[in-house]
């Protein structure tokens, strides 16, 4: 077990410039780095200016193949980015009457991003005149020259990180590329998507032709920028706080509310989480599991009826990766005793591959090992063509995997033959030959790094006041969201008396804690295997966040538990 340090997180700004809120509030606020009161107020006008590099280019293009009835095609990516960008296009192209199709391309077969490949299907299956990539695209030199000499135009949007000069297209929008002034760099796939149509609808609005409002489609942009876990910086809380609004009051599309409606949980509560932990996993097992379409086709629905079907298949999938999931992860955890066993302490990575693993889940397993054994974790699975095997990275605090990838890359060319990423995820392929090889190596990168990257640490926001713990406290919080990638949400840290407990299914351990004169519920999920709890000792340290706990129509606080120590 890695025991994890508890430190409070540090003040970024000043709490003193926060008036009218308790103290605590203004120092979770100065913890995440807020500048001023004007950063707590989220609306639209106070969205950055449309300054992206490439974005005037791609608005005259796409409105050129509008008025000429130009046969465009969207090219998305496999996940919940991807698809909320390509419905997003899709929409808002139609609402302006131009002719539009999309392809996703089956990540299985054809891989990742625009390859020659997808352009060489583009031509065969629509012949279009303009392509257009969202969320994928700015390293696929060779997909732009083929689709080029295919006789098409092409634009891309993307928001991953290159150090590569980008490819010769006829527009290229990503906040990320090299010379682009844009602010934030932290816009997903479907952020960038909105910009450019944006842009575009005031650009026609301005010339009196057909046009859309697009912040109608905001609650596909929150949810393709939370679902992708991009950085909350101000702008996308302001996208993201936006969509959520028109989610919770049902003005969003129906495949959103079908969703919710079989995940049984209510729009009107919903919350930022929600987005990455209940609508997201149904979106991406499409991709994961068979294909996007069944996504995309969830969020075009135009009503109900059509979309509930497609919402059950959708959560079928993703009973069904869970599944598939459970089982890698359970093999993982014994293949990582073994080498424990062998090896008396765990490796700087944890890089591993079985001929019988699904592609579709290694990220979310790479991600599971990663959050218990704080290394950077790479799970593979066997490629469709037998030679290569496809792997998924995710990373620590402090070692940005996609870099770290790279160097070995460009070291040992024979061993890595795609990648790309950001800091804390990322994707490769390699010979299956050259697997081991490939372990041996990266591990070693990783295990020259300073080894106190190694030690996790949990950040906490102090100790609450004892009357600071309820639900107005809970209410406050609530209302300074959405919390999420780099902007937290805030957890405390204390002491607690025990005055009773009781496991849940053997798994959940659930507490009844004394402070000061009030008496407090804590549960902690899955407890027996992530802590050790003696209820001798009759005291517990406790790292929680609050929550609502609704029972028989009655509403009291939690404490829900993330960390418990003795």
């Amino acid at each position: 077990m890695n025991y994890p340090i508890i430190q409070q997180r540090p003040l970024l700004t000043s709490p003193e410039q926060f008036q009218g809120v308790p103290t605590f509030i203004a120092e979770i606020l100065a913890r995440r780095g807020v500048q001023s009161e004007q950063e707590l107020e989220l609306k639209l006008k106070h969205l950055l200016a449309p300054t992206l590099k490439g974005l005037d280019t791609a608005v005259e293009l796409i409105d050129q193949a509008i008025d000429q009835q130009q046969k465009i095609v969207i090219i998305g990516d496999y996940d919940a980015d991807g698809a909320t960008s390509t419905a997003l296009m899709i929409l808002v192209l139609k609402e302006m009457g131009a002719n539009v199709e999309y392809l996703v391309p089956d990540r299985f077969k054809y891989g990742y991003g625009l390859t020659p490949k997808i352009a060489e299907l583009a031509q065969q299956t629509y012949q279009p005149d303009l392509l257009i990539t969202v969320d994928n695209g700015i390293s696929s030199h060779a997909g732009v020259e083929t689709a080029q000499a295919l006789g098409m135009q092409v634009i891309i949007t993307d928001h991953h990180l290159t150090t590569k000069p980008t490819p010769n297209a006829e527009a290229v929008v990503n906040p990320n590329q090299l010379g682009c002034i844009f602010p934030s760099k932290a816009l997903a796939g479907v952020g960038v998507a909105f910009y450019v149509l944006a842009k575009l609808a005031s650009y026609r609005s301005q010339q009196g032709k057909s046009t859309s409002k697009v912040t109608q489609y905001l609650d596909l942009v929150a949810l393709g920028t939370y679902a992708d876990v991009a950085s909350l910086d101000y702008n996308n809380r302001i996208l993201v706080d936006a969509g959520l609004k028109r989610i919770q009051q049902y003005q969003c599309r129906a495949g959103i509310l079908a969703l919710l409606d079989i995940a049984k949980r209510d729009a009107a509560t919903l919350k930022a989480q929600d987005l990455g932990f209940v609508l997201g996993p149904r979106i991406n097992a499409a991709g994961r599991m068979e294909s996007m379409r069944i996504g995309i086709e969830c969020l075009l629905a135009p009503d109900m009826a059509t979309a509930y079907p497609i919402a059950q298949q959708l959560n079928q999938l993703n009973i069904e990766r869970r599944q598939v999931e459970g089982a890698m992860k359970q093999q993982a955890l014994s293949a990582l005793q073994h080498i424990q066993l062998e090896t008396e302490h765990l490796p700087a990575a944890l890089v591993m591959f079985d001929e019988q693993w699904h592609q579709g889940v290694i990220g979310i397993v790479a991600g599971r090992l990663k959050e218990q054994f704080h290394r950077p974790s790479l799970v593979f699975a066997p490629d469709e063509d037998g030679i290569h095997i496809k792997g998924s990275a995710r990373s620590i605090e402090g070692i940005h995997i996609r870099d770290t990838i790279e160097q070995v890359a460009e070291r040992y060319p024979h061993l890595v033959s795609h990648f790309g990423g950001h800091a804390a995820a990322a994707g490769l392929t390699l010979n299956k030959a050259h697997f081991e090889e490939f372990r041996q190596i990266f591990t070693q990168y990783i295990a020259e790094m300073d080894q106190e990257l190694f030690q996790a640490t949990l950040w906490t926001d102090g100790i609450l006041p004892d009357m600071a713990v309820s639900l107005s406290t809970l209410d406050q919080i609530e209302q300074l969201g959405p919390w999420g990638q780099k902007f937290p949400l805030p957890q405390f840290e204390g002491s607690f008396k025990v005055i009773d407990y009781r496991w849940l299914k053997d798994q959940h351990l659930k507490l009844k804690l004394a402070l000061g004169q009030q008496v407090v519920d804590a549960i902690a999920f899955n407890a027996a295997d992530r802590f050790e709890f003696n209820p001798m000792l009759g005291y517990v340290d406790l790292v929680y966040t609050l929550e609502r706990n609704v029972f028989n129509g009655i509403t009291s606080l939690q404490l829900q538990v993330v960390y418990l120590s003795q």
